[in-house]
């Protein structure tokens, strides 16, 4: 392995890739279980990610639990975790970096893969972020409308009352129907202009238009099988958020690198 020194960084010229010159290949689910391997692959040979996911995640729950128990927010602590998904491409940047210098035969460090920052790739993945948040923050605050628009401006005397109302009312399973069906919309539009929009600012000068472009065109043309992939990532970050937060730190690095894999067998 080589490690690359700051003159050895690509530079990107100011003419930037427009989407028409970038092609979408066609995939197979074959190729979802090998990225998922070869992210396990990146994983195991820069395995001291863990304890970095593991304090992230631990602070980030953390501070929004107990904003929403300290407010009467009670309803909105399954809202705030699940929309960690939505979050998660911003989160998973620097695995995707360490997969490209991987791949490239330089090491894997945690210093190398935030250079990002001072190249031209910097300003696209400011905006793609800037957009994952609105998203985030809109699920927010539409989760509190449906419980609104449910029961009124009841509160929760206590988490506990509010599951049993959940699990045991008519309002309550309205709640769960109508939380995962919009739930799924916000994911189904983060999926699709986030599936290789970051990978694609880091490997090419694009611009965010035309990295959320190429994303919902390769999202469009493997629709099936990406939506697998949406299910295995979906699945794969709720179990490890259901382990108490410790299984994301093995959940999130993997599927950050196999996203870089997947980004490389859809773009041409």
């Amino acid at each position: 392995m080589v490690e690359l020194t700051h003159h050895d960084e690509p530079s990107f010229e100011d003419i930037a890739v427009s989407a028409k010159e970038i092609s979408v290949r066609k995939i197979k689910l074959e190729d979802l279980w090998q990225s998922l391997r070869e992210g396990y692959a990146d994983y195991g040979a820069k395995p001291s990610s863990i304890p970095l996911i593991i304090l992230f995640y631990a602070l980030f729950a953390l501070l929004f639990t107990l904003f929403a128990f300290g407010q009467d927010l009670r309803y909105l602590a399954f809202p705030v975790v699940a929309g960690f998904t939505l979050i998660g491409p911003i989160i998973a940047i620097a695995f995707f970096e360490m997969s490209r210098r991987r791949e490239k035969g330089l090491q894997m460090r945690w210093r190398s893969s935030f250079r990002f920052i001072h190249t031209s790739s910097f300003a696209p993945i400011l905006a793609l972020s800037m957009v994952m948040m609105i998203l985030y923050v809109a699920w927010l605050y539409m989760a509190e409308a449906i419980f609104f628009g449910l029961f009124g401006g009841t509160y929760p005397e206590s988490m506990s009352a509010f599951i049993n109302e959940v699990f045991t009312t008519r309002h309550g399973g309205a709640l769960m129907a109508y939380g995962n069906f919009v739930g799924f919309l916000f994911a189904f539009a983060a999926m699709a202009i986030s599936v290789v929009a970051f990978p694609l600012v880091l490997d090419k000068p694009v611009t965010s238009i035309t990295a959320i472009t190429v994303s919902i065109k390769a999202f469009t043309a493997n629709f099936y099988v990406l939506a697998v992939w949406g299910i295995v990532v979906v699945t794969l970050l709720t179990l490890g958020a259901a382990l108490f937060l410790v299984g994301l730190a093995f959940a999130l690095p993997v599927l950050g690198h196999a996203t870089w894999h997947l980004y490389r067998k859809l773009i041409e």
